[in-house]
C-alpha cells in the first residue's frame, strides 16, 4: 500500500509591489493632488459622527484601553505631530484620542496600504484625514506642500517616521528622514508623541501614548546648525536631516520603554481575537520584530 502523500504546504499570498498597484490604477496621485482640495482642520459632522462610532466599537465593544497623558502640552493647532513607535493599524486611533477632535488631524499615510477597496478610498476621500503616499512616487516636495497646507489651515500633520510596522517591541526602530525634511522645510513646531502596546491587539487590550513637550527643527539639530537651510536635495540637507530625526528618536525612545511594561498582560491572560484584531485592517504578510 502506496503510503499517503501530505499535501503540498499552502504558500503565502505575495504582496503586490505598490509601483503595479499605481500603474493598475493608471498612476498614482499624492497628497494634495489626491485630495483635490484644500486641507481644513473644522471637523465635518460626518468625521464627528464616525469618530463617536470608531470610539463604541474600540473602547465599547472591543473593550480597548489606553493610557494617554501630556496633552496639556499641544499647541492650539499648526503643528507637525511625529509618532512612534508605529506597529500596527491602531496607531493612527492613538494619534487621534492623544489630540481633540478639532483642528483635525491629517496623517501621510500609505495609499496602497489604505486602498485596498474602492468604496474605502472614496469615503476616505470624504471623509478627509489621509494625504496618501506610494513609495517610488514623486519625492518629498509634494508632502512638503501638504505639510504646508495642513499647517496653515491651523490643522494637525501627523507622520510616523519609521515608515513601517516592522520593528521592535517596546523599542524604536530607525527613523527614516521624511518626517525631518518636512520639518526643516516647513519650520513648524513638532509635537513628539510617544506609543506603545499597538503590535499585537486582542479584546481587553491596554496601549498607552503620551504627548511630549513641543519642539523645532531648530532645536533639535542643535547648535551646530545656524537655522540656514541647506540646498534642496542635497547631501547636506539629507545630513542635518539625519541630525534632526536621531534628536527626535532620542526623546520619543526612553518614553516608548518606559510606557511598554504597563501594557504588557501576564502570559495566563485570555487575548481572544488576537490574529483576527491585529490583522484586522492591514494585508497578510510576515511582521518581523
Amino acid at each position: 500500500m502506496s503510503e499517503p502523500v501530505n499535501p503540498a504546504p499552502k504558500r503565502p499570498r505575495a504582496r503586490v509591489r505598490p509601483e503595479a498597484l499605481a500603474a493598475a490604477r493608471g498612476g498614482a496621485r499624492e497628497g494634495l493632488d489626491w485630495l483635490g482640495r484644500a486641507p481644513e482642520a473644522r471637523a465635518s459632522l460626518l468625521y464627528r459622527v464616525l469618530r463617536l462610532v470608531a470610539r463604541f466599537v474600540l473602547f465599547g465593544l472591543l473593550r480597548f484601553r489606553i493610557d494617554t497623558a501630556g496633552q496639556e502640552l499641544l499647541p492650539k493647532g499648526g503643528y507637525l505631530l511625529i509618532a512612534a513607535a508605529h506597529r500596527g493599524w491602531m496607531d493612527p486611533f492613538v494619534a487621534m484620542h492623544a489630540i481633540p477632535a478639532e483642528p483635525r488631524a491629517w496623517f501621510l499615510g500609505s495609499g496602497p496600504s489604505t486602498f485596498t477597496a474602492r468604496w474605502r478610498e472614496s469615503l476616505i476621500h470624504r471623509l478627509g484625514g489621509l494625504l496618501p503616499v506610494w513609495r517610488g512616487g514623486v519625492g518629498i516636495e509634494s508632502h512638503v506642500r501638504s505639510a504646508r497646507a495642513v499647517v496653515d489651515a491651523g490643522a494637525v500633520f501627523v507622520q510616523m517616521p519609521e515608515g513601517t510596522i516592522n520593528g521592535p517591541v517596546g523599542r524604536l526602530g530607525p527613523f527614516r528622514p521624511g518626517a525631518a525634511l518636512i520639518a526643516l522645510r516647513t519650520g513648524a513646531p513638532i509635537v513628539p508623541l510617544a506609543i506603545a502596546g499597538t503590535e499585537e491587539l486582542y479584546v481587553g487590550r491596554r496601549m498607552a501614548s503620551r504627548v511630549l513637550r513641543p519642539t523645532t527643527a531648530l532645536e533639535l539639530a542643535g547648535e551646530g546648525w545656524d537655522g540656514v537651510l541647506p540646498e534642496p536635495d542635497s547631501r547636506a540637507e539629507l545630513d542635518l536631516a539625519g541630525r534632526v530625526s536621531d534628536a527626535l528618536a532620542a526623546r520619543i525612545a526612553p518614553v516608548v520603554e518606559e510606557l511598554y511594561p504597563g501594557t504588557v498582560d501576564p502570559p495566563g491572560r485570555p487575548r481572544r481575537l488576537r490574529r483576527r484584531l491585529t490583522w484586522l485592517l492591514l494585508g497578510p504578510g510576515p511582521i518581523e520584530r
